[in-house]
């Protein structure tokens, strides 16, 4: 067979995967050449998925290595510490749902891809297998046309010619040509089995592609589900959301490495096909069918000539001929044998019909038809079907890469739960001011409502008992004063509390112990971050 094929050549891609390194499980080479019901051709495309295993133990290894080395570190205690790990978190998150997003879109391009490759090659099968069903048919019935119909035909014509030896012998003739055509008929190679092969073959296909189809089409949804889990773990920072979003997201990363590795054993299989994919074919169908007619049918060169042009033409001849004694015997015999003009345009029918019959068997049996379905197998495996499985190879990629960097951001973001909780815990419940003390009075509104209005009764009271009568005056020290103050100081409920045992300022009270006061009031109220009421 020709080395090279003007009308199909194998795209680079595949070429560039036909050359990878070809292992078998004991690391010797395997050559490279399609056998897949090949022991050691098999082995080779099980390293391959051994080699993404080895890569998915390399990934958890990694993984581990990175958390234990950074539980180990010690806590950053600046200040600034929590909003750059807070920035950390955010933009992790961020990179880890954009390259998601970016793998479950090369994942649905793959995935159709895939799916329109397969579904052309179901499409090249059907077509094969309808004309090879044309010509099985053609074949059978006209075979069963030049026997059984045309023979009871003829022993009827015998019989009523019976008393001109010439006509029976013309009759006779007919009978010795139907049985040629018969015999080159029989002759063709088998179809039939062939038919029932292809058969099979695309409804093995069919089903195997449509579970595959499904099942990415799954795994679609749960990469995407998990990545909206993930990045609300992250930004709500619940530990029941990120363990949770932990769990599944080990889950599919194991699920991604095990894709990579069915889709790269696939890949490489596919382009070992594509580079020849004549010498399969011819490996598979030796024992079933010539060298010349698979030759004649692969590359369809119109310099060669129909492996059944002799067959063709036995049969034209012979209905040529068989016509001519028919059309004689209606010329000559019908006069003296009237009976005998049904039988012989039955015969005559028979004959045309065959005619019909041997130009449709023509045109299927010329090469351009099968060869065209051939050609549009091998674009739909080698073209869309191999790109598809390329791409659903960096979709298993990213999105191993997207859910390992969301399991290194998941420690920072534990972190800053805890050190959030921590933060609330160590704030007094009862202030007004308190964000943890508004969560608790959201849960429990009476109890809530009643410190809050108590509260701010107490505060009001107070104010409106420091208005004191003009004409009493204290003589109380300013050591008093100073001792009330930091007394009731030390606690925020009790900072609008009027003085104890005094209903004026100090009678020593000066500009100087003013600014004192006014200091120490501002600082409190720098240390607690909000202001008193008006």
């Amino acid at each position: 067979m020709p080395a090279a094929r003007a009308d199909y050549l194998a795209p680079w891609w595949a070429a560039w995967l036909h050359g990878l390194p070809h292992r078998g499980l004991r690391l010797q080479p395997v050559p490279a050449a399609f056998r897949p019901r090949d022991p050691d051709y098999q082995q080779s495309l099980l390293f391959l998925g051994l080699v993404a295993a080895v890569c998915l133990g390399l990934n958890l290894l990694f993984l581990t290595v990175y958390l234990i080395c950074l539980c180990c570190r010690k806590r950053d205690a600046e200040p600034g510490s929590k909003r750059r790990n807070s920035c950390c978190v955010t933009w992790t998150a961020v990179a880890a749902g954009l390259i998601c997003c970016v793998a479950v879109g090369a994942g649905f391009y793959g995935n159709s891809e895939t799916n329109d490759g397969v579904y052309q090659l179901l499409y090249a099968l059907d077509n094969a297998n309808r004309t090879l069903a044309g010509i099985d048919s053609l074949v059978a019935g006209t075979t069963l046309q030049m026997g059984t119909g045309l023979e009871q035909h003829l022993a009827r014509l015998e019989e009523l010619l019976a008393a001109r030896s010439d006509y029976v012998q013309s009759l006779k003739f007919v009978r010795q040509l139907a049985g040629n055509v018969a015999l080159e008929l029989a002759g063709l190679p088998a179809r039939r089995e062939l038919s029932a092969d292809l058969t099979a073959l695309a409804g093995r296909v069919g089903y195997a592609e449509y579970y595959r189809w499904l099942a990415y089409l799954l795994f679609f949804i749960l990469v995407l589900a998990v990545c909206l889990l993930a990045c609300l773990g992250l930004a709500k920072r619940s530990r029941c959301l990120l363990a949770t979003m932990l769990c599944c997201t080990l889950v599919t990363l194991v699920l991604s490495w095990a894709s990579m590795a069915v889709d790269t054993a696939a890949a490489v299989g596919t382009s070992d096909f594509c580079v020849a994919p004549d010498k399969f074919v011819a490996n598979l169908t030796e024992s079933d069918i010539s060298a010349e007619v698979l030759r004649y049918y692969l590359y369809c060169d119109q310099s060669w000539s129909n492996p059944f042009q002799q067959a063709l033409t036995v049969f034209q001849r012979s209905l040529t001929t068989m016509q001519i004694q028919i059309q004689g015997l209606l010329q000559f015999a019908l006069p003296l044998f009237p009976t005998a003009e049904k039988d012989l345009l039955g015969v005559q029918q028979l004959l045309n019909a065959s005619e019909s019959s041997l130009h449709q068997l023509t045109a299927l049996l010329d090469c351009r038809g099968l060869h065209k379905d051939y050609l549009d197998a091998l674009i739909g495996i080698c073209y869309d079907g191999l790109e598809g499985l390329l791409y659903l190879s960096l979709f298993s990629l990213l999105v191993a890469a997207s859910f390992s960097t969301i399991i290194c951001a998941t420690p920072r973001a534990w972190t800053r739960s805890a050190r959030r909780d921590r933060d609330y815990d160590d704030m007094d419940e009862e202030d007004p001011f308190n964000p943890q003390a508004r969560r608790i009075a959201a849960h429990n509104p009476a109890r809530g409502q009643l410190r809050s209005f108590c509260s701010y009764s107490s505060s009001l009271g107070s104010q409106s008992s420091l208005q004191p009568p003009a004409q009493t005056v204290s003589n109380a020290p300013v050591s008093e004063y100073m001792n009330q103050a930091a007394l009731f100081g030390g606690n925020p409920r009790y900072e609008n509390v009027p003085l104890i045992g005094r209903g004026s300022p100090p009678p020593t009270y000066s500009p100087s112990m003013r600014a004192a006061y006014l200091s120490v009031a501002d600082e409190r109220l720098r240390h607690r971050g909000t202001d008193f009421p008006a």
